[in-house]
């Protein structure tokens, strides 16, 4: 019985540190993120996308569920989008608290024109990861598609602070700005 006890806190001790590692990685590169050098930036930005897409559990499963992440993200390119939303739609059914699979389940959503649905995930990847400039993104073009421009520019300016660099957005914000003063006149 005692084995079993150490054994069992000993797994959850090492997940936990594993947890937080990870998270502490995440904040070092977010700060790194509010360079100026775009090109720096872009660096930083393969590397916390490397981290989002890479399953938060060490071991099997979290190998299993990557794998699966990368399966439903060939199913997007290949635009087998019912199939790409099954499987990131198992991988939350496994993992509720991976972002990484909602904002992929959003992507392939927004991609079948299911624009609150998608919205909907977006709200559940901002929950875990609050500075998810990808999803923040894909929420912007759901905006868009919804024809709402305000909300899209402030979802915009809320991505520049987490990602000052980011070019797309910078981009849109300009467009952005020229629909909402064409809805006005």
């Amino acid at each position: 019985m005692n084995k079993v006890f150490f054994i069992i806190i000993f797994i959850l001790f090492f997940n936990n540190v594993y947890a937080v590692e990870r998270n502490l990685e995440l904040d070092k590169l977010f700060n790194q993120l509010q360079t100026k050098e775009s090109g720096i930036a872009l660096k930083i930005e393969k590397k916390i996308w490397k981290i989002w897409s890479t399953h938060p559990s060490e071991g099997r499963k979290g190998y299993r569920l990557t794998d699966m992440l990368a399966q439903g993200e060939l199913m997007i390119v290949k635009k087998n989008l019912n199939e790409a939303i099954q499987i990131f739609s198992l991988i939350i059914s496994v993992d509720p608290n991976w972002a990484e699979a909602w904002n992929k389940r959003a992507t392939a959503l927004y991609l079948s024109g299911k624009y609150e649905d998608s919205i909907n995930d977006i709200k559940k990847v901002l929950q875990l990861e609050p500075r998810h400039f990808g999803a923040i993104s894909g929420l912007v073009l759901n905006q868009i598609e919804l024809r709402n421009y305000r909300q899209a520019l402030k979802s915009y300016e809320k991505a520049l602070k987490i990602y000052p660099t980011m070019q797309g957005a910078k981009k849109m914000v300009s467009f952005l700005n020229d629909l909402i003063k064409g809805q006005t006149t």
